[in-house]
């Protein structure tokens, strides 16, 4: 499973790219908002240290705009992935930017109907949004699995499962096991997952083991 960042700060991304686990970042209005920053400056910055994917957010609700945004947007960089909502303008304007060789995200998905007509739009990834299904008493996690069964019935689609919406580190093992194409994480949470108590304790164990040799690697 591919690890997308979901931030729009710049030195968050080029700290965690350094550690080779950022396949790509998503980024939203009010992502990009939080940075005060002039939007396009942002995504050219974060598409000069990450070769993956970026997802840019197009904000008109007509077709006809949706696929001006969206031509404007990628002409940014060859990596730019244009977001349209799960909407009938938005599946319209995604196959028409596909249908351009854009690569297209459809976000904002709450139903395994929705990936459905996103797939057969030609999406390149489609993002339900597992965490505000959870905040309304719905599963997730249950979404994913259903999406992915769907798609594995039918080898015409090939619309990644983009697992959004993650807010803590067991819905990432969750999606992994579920077999989700991406899952974006906010910085966060991707941090949380190298956390264990055990590794820490293990870590201090052998340090201070070390330490009474009087030994030193460097000399």
């Amino acid at each position: 499973m591919k690890f997308f960042v979901d931030t729009a700060d710049v030195d968050e991304i080029r700290d965690l790219a350094a550690t080779g686990l950022v396949d790509g970042v998503t980024t939203n209005p009010s992502l990009v908002a939080k940075e005060g920053r002039d939007f396009f400056e942002v995504l050219q910055q974060i598409c000069a240290f990450v070769k993956g994917p970026v997802s840019a957010e197009v904000t008109a609700l007509e077709t006809d705009k949706m696929i001006a945004e969206g031509r404007r947007l990628a002409q940014i960089a060859d990596n730019i992935v244009v977001k349209v909502p799960m909407t009938f303008d938005g599946l319209k304007a995604c196959k028409t930017l596909t249908g351009e060789g854009t690569m297209v995200n459809v976000t904002l998905c709450f139903s395994a109907n929705q990936a459905l007509l996103a797939a057969k739009a030609s999406a390149t990834f489609v993002s339900p949004f597992v965490g505000r299904l959870d905040d309304i008493g719905q599963d997730g996690m249950e979404l994913i699995g259903e999406i992915r069964m769907i798609f594995d019935q039918y080898d015409t689609f090939d619309t990644k499962i983009l697992v959004a919406s993650i807010r803590g580190p067991n819905q990432v093992k969750d999606a992994a096991m579920l077999g989700a194409d991406v899952a974006t994480i906010p910085p966060k949470v991707l941090r949380s997952l190298i956390n264990h108590p055990l590794t820490d304790k293990g870590l201090k164990l052998f340090l201070d083991d070390w330490q009474k040799t009087g030994q030193s690697i460097l000399k």
